[in-house]
């Protein structure tokens, strides 16, 4: 997670977000890490109604798009298909988590090799074309 601190001066999390990566079912590092947020995140509640157009998605998924459109925001972290190909036509910038490996790389922030022995052991997915990618 200091990868993000690093890459972006702030963070911002939808309250739904934030109770995903606090629930049950989110690892206890991960649980741990949300409790304790750094300063430079940021836990955003929802002032308005959500737009009728993000109802097809996820609650988190739709609550990340609502608040960067309030916001403004420069960059909208996602990784669920449904979820960006919706930010696109919102008109956000993206960026999803493999992105973010990427330019850490880039900027010589992580070892990929490190990061990927570690992916393996989550639920995220991703696939042989994308981890050579990385490596390269």
């Amino acid at each position: 997670m200091a990868i993000l601190e690093k890459l972006y001066s702030q963070v911002i999390i939808p309250s739904s977000v934030f109770e995903e990566l606090n629930s049950d079912f989110a690892p206890i590092k991960v649980k741990e890490w949300i409790i304790n947020k750094p300063k430079w995140v940021e836990i955003k509640y929802i002032e308005t109604e959500i737009d009728k157009n993000l109802v097809i998605l996820d609650k988190g998924e739709a609550e990340a798009i609502q608040v960067a459109k309030e916001l403004n925001a420069d960059l909208l972290i996602i990784d669920e298909k449904l979820g960006r190909k919706t930010a696109k036509v919102f008109g956000l910038k993206i960026i999803g988590t493999i992105g973010v490996l990427a330019l850490a790389k880039e900027k010589n922030l992580i070892n990929i090799e490190d990061v990927l022995k570690k992916l393996e052991k989550t639920s995220f997915f991703i696939s042989d074309e994308l981890k050579n990618f990385l490596k390269q």
